[in-house]
């Protein structure tokens, strides 16, 4: 199943419950005066954060949302039963915009609970109305209408460091070597078309399908998963030793995450990786190398089928985002 990270959906908060006119019934007391209860408040709507980035997919069948209805006030001052309430979970890096208010909810945790739509109040029972100048009313109040909104959820994944690039850098063989992960791979652009996450000792690395030039401007889907390194603290940049200039292919990834408006990214911490280091003789791989440091100091080369040397560049990375 394709990773859904984008969905909006029509949510409804609960109706408040009406209050009644009633009276109360004494022997031998002709105005024992109202009894009519209020009506129960309306559901609240919230969204709460669950560990399931695949969770969206299963939202997108649902027309609406809508909370409980509160019930209705009842005779001898009873008040109505609130309505009950909807929890919407959402995969935990989501964030919820209420396209109606322009509010923005962000859910960064596991069983946070947010909050979105509120409850319409319930209505008002004729024995509120009683006063020293009314002691019969005859009035009660109809229950007010929940919240309603189109909302816009919006997935970025949590990742210490997601691991970017040009199509067929290598990023996904570098994932799965670091973590033992199971991404794609193959030797065509775009193997890649959703991000897959790995473990890196206790750090999570996040693989974004490969940018091209134009991304920024959603060219290839850029912009779809430019936003999921988002709130990573750092960005692994796989560059192809195979490329006829891989300096070039650096500068056009760094171009485009430059010009995404959406988040920060250009002034992350970086480390460059050199992959396929078997395809090319060790004075080439020195030259580019030694290129690439004056962009960048921290410059690593690996090749997916040497495991020392992914041994190596996972100390190092692990290095890296232990130091924050």
């Amino acid at each position: 199943m394709a990773l859904v990270d984008e969905l909006t959906i029509a949510a409804q908060a609960g109706r408040g419950g009406d209050g009644v006119v009633r009276w109360l019934h004494l022997k031998g007391v002709e105005y024992a005066g109202p009894s009519g209860g209020n009506g129960g408040d309306g559901g609240n709507i919230y969204v709460r954060g669950v560990r399931d980035v695949s969770l969206l997919a299963r939202y997108r069948g649902e027309k609406k949302f809508k909370a409980g209805r509160g019930a209705d006030g009842g005779s001898l001052s009873k008040h109505g039963k609130q309505g009950d309430d909807l929890v919407i979970d959402v995969p935990v890096g989501s964030l919820v915009h209420n396209r109606d208010t322009g509010e923005v909810h962000e859910v960064m945790e596991e069983g946070q609970q947010i909050l979105i739509l509120k409850g319409g109040r319930g209505g008002a029972g004729n024995e509120v109305f009683k006063s020293s100048v009314n002691r019969t009313p005859d009035v009660a109040m109809p229950g007010g209408d929940g919240e309603e909104a189109q909302l816009y959820i919006e997935l970025q994944l949590i990742a210490q460091a997601g691991l970017i690039g040009l199509p067929n850098a290598g990023k996904s063989s570098l994932l799965n070597a670091l973590t033992g992960a199971s991404a794609k791979i193959g030797s065509y652009a775009f193997t890649t078309l959703d991000p897959n996450l790995g473990v890196l000792y206790g750090y999570i690395l996040a693989d974004i399908p490969g940018l091209i030039e134009g991304a920024s401007e959603g060219k290839g889907l850029g912009s779809k998963f430019l936003r999921h390194i988002a709130r990573t603290e750092l960005l692994i940049h796989c560059v192809s030793l195979e490329s006829e200039n891989p300096e070039d292919d650096y500068k056009v990834v760094r171009q485009e995450i430059s010009k995404f408006a959406a988040a920060d990214l250009s002034g992350k911490r970086e480390a460059i990786v050199l992959t396929k280091t078997d395809t090319r003789d060790p004075v080439f791989i020195e030259e580019v190398a030694a290129r690439m440091r004056a962009h960048n100091p921290l410059v690593y080369t690996v090749s997916v089928i040497d495991d020392a040397g992914v041994k190596a560049l996972s100390d190092e990375l692990v290095g890296l985002l232990r130091k924050g």
